[in-house]
């Protein structure tokens, strides 16, 4: 679903109520809709792309790179400036926007953008960013053109290409008029990495402004920023395993889990530039962080009690009746007990595991992810086991066959 592009509240709130309508409609027709993140292992997951961009109410649009002839062509270099700023001084804020239980399913995996945060505005700008640092050119020297995208056949003819490629393995990359946020999970508000964003080109544009006002030409302030930004600006593949490792030296955080970002959303550069911006107040910042651990606590939990009450009610009563099959035929069960021992072992060690927990709403988050969730792959793969080797008729549950292929029979 693409909405219709307008101011960013009003467009996070199209978007939840689109997902209000297809759940009850879909109720209505005896269907769920599936927002979960990566609701199918080993099948690529759903996500949000939020395009997002910065203007003023009179409708010039700060990331589109036109061609006035005057000095608004200074512009998009000036708020680049200001983005990369702000990515990298709240880099790990803008992870913490869209780190939930769903999206630490899905981020890094091939199907969506790392957990690191960088910032692609193309080969191009990149080129141009790079002599202004070293000294050359002017602000307004980069020169957006539009290319023709070739297809290679003749029953086509070429087509307008965008200024810049759009970097599919990018969190954060260049779309001709926008930047377009990749990282958002298919099951959250918008409304947090919006917020986030506005932010932190604001915190950009002070610190620009702070520049000039004391004594510096917009040029070199826009240069300064840029020199002192520069890491945080990669035009490469984000999927390619030399990146983390690229990303560290630089000094780019890679926060895979939620835990891990949540832990650093009330740090005091955060809770200060959410002030100091106007944003929210620091016992709202630091309430905010409540709420995202909390979020992630209860997921966890209903998750963990679900499967295990999965297990106890379903899984291995079917264990037991599909047993008892071979009781005049013992040796055709093969290692069916031993197979099933281990849906039992593995609840039980879930169960304990849980019941551990601590109280405190940050050990609570990490507990739940570092110590629970390998239990609960464990608890998984005895299951998807057993699946193969069970009574069809006697599995209590749809098996991935017929969830995922059931349409074809």
């Amino acid at each position: 679903m693409s909405p219709i592009f307008c101011v960013a509240n009003a467009s996070c709130d199209s978007n939840v109520l689109f997902m209000e309508v297809c759940a009850k409609e879909g109720q209505k027709r005896g269907l769920a809709v599936l927002f979960h993140e990566k609701p199918f292992a080993g099948i690529n997951g759903n996500g949000k792309h939020a395009n997002w961009s910065v203007g003023t109410d009179t409708g010039l649009n700060f990331f589109y790179p036109k061609n006035y002839g005057d000095e608004r062509d200074t512009i998009y270099t000036t708020a680049l400036a200001c983005l990369a700023h702000g990515l990298l001084e709240y880099n790990e804020l803008v992870r913490c926007s869209v780190a939930h239980a769903g999206n630490d399913h899905r981020l890094g995996a091939q199907e969506a953008p790392p957990a690191i945060i960088s910032l692609y505005p193309g080969t191009g700008f990149e080129a141009h960013v790079d002599r202004l640092i070293g000294g050359e050119g002017e602000l307004s020297d980069y020169k957006p053109e539009k290319g023709r995208a070739d297809p290679r056949c003749r029953a086509a003819a070429a087509v307008e290409a965008n200024v810049e490629d759009r970097n599919r393995t990018a969190p954060f990359p260049f779309c001709g008029n926008r930047f377009e946020f990749r990282a958002c999970g298919s099951s959250q508000n918008c409304a947090l990495p919006m917020t986030v964003c506005n932010t932190l080109v604001a915190a950009g544009m002070a610190k620009v402004a702070s520049l000039i006002e004391g004594g510096a030409s917009q040029k070199d302030a826009v240069v300064e920023t840029l020199k002192a930004s520069r890491q945080v600006i990669f035009t490469g593949n984000g999927y390619g395993e030399e990146w983390p490792i690229e990303a560290a030296k630089r000094g780019l955080p890679n926060l895979k889990t939620t835990p891990e970002a949540t832990a650093a959303f009330a740090s005091e550069k955060n809770v200060a530039v959410f002030e100091a911006m106007g944003v929210y107040a620091p016992d709202e910042t630091h309430a905010r962080a409540e709420v995202l651990y909390e979020n992630y606590t209860n997921t966890l939990t209903v998750e963990i009690e679900t499967m295990v009450s999965m297990a106890k009610t379903g899984f291995l009563p079917a264990c037991a009746k599909d047993l008892a099959l071979y009781a005049s035929a013992p040796s055709l069960a093969g290692d069916k007990a031993e197979l099933y021992g281990k849906i039992k072992k593995a609840c039980a060690d879930l169960e304990e595991t849980f019941s551990a927990k601590p109280s405190e709403l940050a050990a609570e988050a990490a507990y739940l992810c570092d110590v629970c969730k390998p239990k609960m792959d464990a608890l998984r793969a005895a299951v998807d086991a057993a699946e193969a080797e069970m009574d069809a008729a006697l599995y209590p549950y749809p098996t991935y066959e017929a969830l995922v292929y059931g349409h074809h029979f």
